[in-house]
């Protein structure tokens, strides 16, 4: 009877495994990749066996597009998180920006994931990856948005504008951390200012109606 019980105690939860199960694909293809991680090593690492992997996530493919969501939301609930509605213009965007780079800074490999591998192995991955950047490209358009049509003299001409600016402020983000959690001592607050003082200063321009122009 008693060890039956001592049996029961050492069962994890399937939540907790499969979490377990999740953390240690996210770090094998981070760092191996999609094509050279095996199942085998993800399920060592895991401290599971093999066919219990197969038994939760079904097949690498499937393991893999299980990863790239989970790391996906987590990113945009992260960025989420950090914008406080109500503050200035700028510290929203600050506030995001920190956000962003901290939760990259501190998930190199679900990072890769996203930003490397899922890009680079075509559908169905790809797919997932764009529905996320999507989602990102819709909050940040909205949070640009909004604070073109409170200051801008020009509704119209600032809703011309707000769509290509979120996707130049995305892209940028985007490269941007990679590069950072390359650089060695770079902190996400320093990636963070680093965007902030490039896209500020034209976005704050173009918010009190300034344009650049060739002549």
């Amino acid at each position: 009877m008693g060890a039956v019980k001592g049996a029961r105690a050492k069962r994890m939860p399937r939540a907790v495994r499969e979490r377990q199960m999740m953390d240690a694909a996210v770090q094998t293809f981070g760092q191996r990749g999609y094509r050279a991680a095996s199942m085998d090593e993800i399920a060592e690492l895991a401290g599971v066996s093999k066919p219990l992997v197969y038994l939760y996530l079904n097949s690498k493919e499937e393991l893999f597009t299980a990863c790239i969501r989970r790391e996906a939301e987590a990113l945009i609930a992260a960025v989420q998180a950090g914008v406080e509605p109500g503050l200035p213009a700028d510290r929203q965007l600050w506030a995001g920006l920190a956000a962003f780079f901290t939760h990259t800074a501190e998930n190199p490999d679900g990072w890769a994931v996203l930003h490397r591998q899922a890009r680079t192995h075509g559908e169905p991955f790809a797919a997932e990856v764009s529905a996320m950047r999507d989602e990102m490209l819709a909050y940040v358009t909205v949070l640009i948005g909004a604070t073109a049509r409170e200051t801008h003299r020009d509704p119209e001409l600032a809703r011309r504008d707000v769509a290509g600016l979120a996707q130049a402020l995305v892209g940028a983000a985007e490269s941007l951390a990679g590069w950072a959690n390359e650089t060695e001592g770079l902190s996400a607050k320093e990636a963070a200012g680093t965007l902030m003082n490039f896209a500020w200063t034209g976005l704050g321009g173009l918010m009190k109606g300034e344009r650049w122009s060739p002549r």
